[in-house]
């Protein structure tokens, strides 16, 4: 219940600390590929209409409905968008056999979710920044029958960049 942290944000949005959140419900009754979507029309949405001057990042978002959001809502509202997100989508975690290793949460979404995303980073949008929310674990952990989400990309965020940025040239 985000009221009982009104008073918290309020005291945030007075002496402008920034709020830097993962943006997504953990329901069981929400699907895992519209958690995101949820938390932003649930609970985002409220806390933007209480704190309109609240600064908030809303951290390594993965779908085209949080690109909307964050470009046509509210100015104080910014994005971080991980390198993975940008490469993979949730066919290439699922088809052909499983890949654990591209498991992460949020969770790789559509296609289309991507396309967005890189839209709006090759386009230099402001509003949107690297973020690589780097999740290293152990193989056994990544590899069991109840696998850890995470991606460690630490170690290779700026050839993963550096190849996006060359592959959507002008």
């Amino acid at each position: 219940k985000i009221e009982t942290i009104f008073p918290l944000l309020e005291k945030m949005s007075e002496i402008k600390m920034p709020l830097l959140i993962h943006g997504e419900v953990n329901e069981k009754d929400v699907d895992i590929f519209d958690r995101e979507k949820v938390f932003i029309e649930t609970v985002l949405d409220k806390v933007q209409n209480y704190f309109p001057d609240l600064k908030i990042t809303l951290e390594h978002i993965t779908t085209k409905f949080a690109v909307d959001y964050v470009k046509y809502v509210n100015s104080n509202l910014k994005a971080s968008i991980t390198p993975h997100h940008l490469i993979l989508n949730r066919t290439d975690m699922l088809a052909h056999k499983i890949k654990p290793h591209y498991y992460c949460l949020p969770i790789l979404k559509k296609e289309g979710d991507r396309q967005a995303l890189l839209d709006v980073v090759i386009n230099g949008d402001h509003n949107f920044f690297l973020g690589t929310d780097s999740a290293p674990h152990n193989i056994t952990d990544k590899e069991s029958e109840c696998g850890c989400a995470g991606i460690f990309n630490t170690i290779n965020t700026i050839q993963t960049l550096a190849q996006v940025f060359e592959d959507n040239k002008k």
